[in-house]
């Protein structure tokens, strides 16, 4: 897949220019978010995403566009991963529900950064050292697993280490003063509590970016469509935080889909290792991955509403890598 400077130019900037519309626009004045607004800026966002896979199918062909369709819809998966995380943030924080948007967009802007960053380096490691793929399989077997082992357990943001030492090292004043990071008062200046919760969206995004890179790469090793479909799957997180937030509960298994997916993209990125280096060894195609990953997600959600209707009780979690701190002393 021979992608031009051009291209790549102009695929960033209508990235961009849907952000500053969207940070100059639609979230430039703090309000609540109803579901028809959400859902017509999740129709939107998905719409673009739709057209640029065909866009793909049609300049660089079949193979690429439903690479491009499974990188979009494994980052899709794991977005909504991320938006249990975005809730408990929020609550947690306090958070007035009219600042969400804009908080939720400014979250965007750096998971875009993060990864952008992220993928520049794993498409350097991979073109360097093909070993990259089994380091990367490694990551996401081990991330699958902990996710698994724990998928009925939320993550503690007020644990977050960076967040607990700023808390310690810097003055800051309890209530919010709109979306400002910082005022003056008394003649010094002093954080709000957003700053801090822009510390833990941010460092929650470098988290995330972590396995959601391996994990995309894991689906097509062109470093353009990695990168694409973890931008248009993130320009809707926003919307369909506002669209789905109130259907989260409901998923009680959607974290445990996602880590078998994880365990099976990090399985499928070491067979193609294996297949480079042995012929022999069998790989797992782009349209039997897809499938799966598909087969994985429509079950979960059919098992959790199944599981909600029946019991009501049931509630749904982010899940988290590593056990409670109880745990972690026990196998201390």
């Amino acid at each position: 897949m021979n992608v031009s400077l051009t291209v790549w130019s102009v695929t960033i900037g209508i990235i961009a220019l849907l952000l500053i519309t969207d940070l100059f626009t639609v979230s430039a004045k703090p309000h609540e978010v109803k579901f028809k607004e959400a859902a017509s800026w999740s129709i939107f966002y998905i719409g673009i995403a739709v057209a640029f896979g065909i866009w793909v199918f049609q300049r660089y062909g079949s193979v690429s566009g439903t690479e491009f369709f499974a990188a979009y819809l494994v980052e899709k998966s794991l977005s909504v991963d991320n938006l249990f995380v975005f809730v408990i943030i929020l609550a947690q924080f306090a958070v007035p529900s009219i600042y969400h948007q804009r908080v939720l967009l400014i979250g965007v802007m750096l998971a875009l950064v993060l990864r952008g960053i992220f993928i520049s380096v794993g498409a350097a490691a991979l073109a360097a050292f093909s070993f990259t793929f089994v380091i990367f399989g490694a990551i996401l077997i081990w991330t699958g697993v902990g996710l698994f082992s724990h998928w009925d357990e939320d993550p503690e943001p007020g644990d977050n280490a960076v967040v607990k030492r700023l808390r310690k090292r810097i003055t800051m004043v309890d209530e919010f003063h709109g979306t400002k990071l910082f005022i003056r008062q008394n003649g010094k200046r002093v954080a709000t509590p957003m700053f801090l919760v822009m510390i833990a969206i941010g460092s929650t995004d470098l988290l995330f970016a972590l396995d959601s890179i391996p994990a995309t790469f894991g689906v097509t090793s062109e470093t353009f469509l990695v990168f694409a479909a973890n931008a248009f799957a993130l320009l809707g997180l926003r919307a369909l935080y506002f669209l789905v937030k109130g259907l989260l509960d409901r998923l009680v298994y959607l974290s445990l889909g996602l880590s078998i997916i994880l365990m099976f993209i990090g399985i499928k990125l070491i067979l193609t290792y294996l297949h480079e280096e042995f012929t022999s060894i069998p790989k797992i195609s782009t349209p039997l991955g897809l499938a799966v990953i598909g087969i994985i997600l429509v079950t979960s959600t059919i098992a959790s509403l199944v599981k909600t209707k029946s019991d009501p009780t049931a509630k749904a979690h982010a899940g988290r890598v590593i056990g409670s701190k109880d745990d972690e002393g026990k196998n201390s």
